[in-house]
């Protein structure tokens, strides 16, 4: 699913349900971090480094540890940019060469309606706008969800590449659905802070997909060198 939101230079690995996939252990140092984790926490932990050990594996670099850095932003291995993602029963990682990308982001969040009073506190007057009108045309997807989603790939795609916080309000989101195809398309992240820099060239707006499917909503962002 994830890799399907993608260009061809990312490696998606996904797992389904609630097995472990195979090798979904951990490093001692990472193991250290999670200790104090409830089960359900420690597994996550575990099984989205699985996917992203075995991302690693199909793009030539030797599994090691991915210990979180500041924000708790994933500190991938030198040449590479990377992204994870997990909720129940699902997750994911992508990774690409850093000389294929400057940065991505991927999240992935059950396919239901955000709790009350949620929306609010992390749209745009103008995203809800636009929300309503979907909702009036395509009634299946739960909109409000897919923006939520849209709004943390946003903000992994831009951590990497500022080292800043990103609030909701700092990126106005548009979503296009595809034409002939009402559970997917395109996203359209309008920064409304400075951009980063990426090869001396300020980016004002960060591009992307979304698709639903399985019970879920999933979204990417990603930033190209040129």
């Amino acid at each position: 699913m994830i890799g399907e939101l993608l260009p061809d230079s990312v490696v998606a690995v996904e797992a389904y349900g609630a097995d472990e996939p195979e090798n979904a252990w951990l490093y001692p140092e990472e193991a250290e971090l999670i200790a104090l984790a409830v089960p359900k926490r420690r597994r996550e932990f575990a099984q989205v480094r699985a996917c992203a050990r075995r991302a690693m594996e199909k793009l030539g670099v030797p599994p090691q540890p991915l210990l979180p850095g500041e924000r708790g932003a994933p500190q991938w291995p030198a040449g590479l940019n990377g992204s994870m993602t997990h909720c129940d029963g699902y997750r994911a990682a992508a990774l690409v060469r850093a000389a294929d990308l400057a940065s991505l982001g991927i999240d992935a969040e059950p396919h239901g309606p955000l709790p009350e009073g949620v929306l609010e506190s992390v749209s745009l007057p103008g995203e809800r706008v636009r929300l309503s009108e979907l909702a009036g045309t395509h009634p299946a997807v739960h909109w409000d969800r897919l923006l939520f989603s849209a709004k943390e790939s946003v903000y992994k795609a831009w951590f990497p590449l500022t080292g800043k916080w990103l609030d909701f309000s700092g990126a106005d989101i548009a979503i296009h659905v595809d034409p002939g195809k009402a559970l997917g398309g395109t996203l359209r992240a309008e920064l409304l802070v400075p951009g980063p820099l990426v090869g001396g060239v300020r980016r004002g707006v960060l591009e992307g997909r979304w698709t639903v499917r399985d019970g879920l909503v999933a979204t990417s962002m990603t930033v190209p060198h040129a």
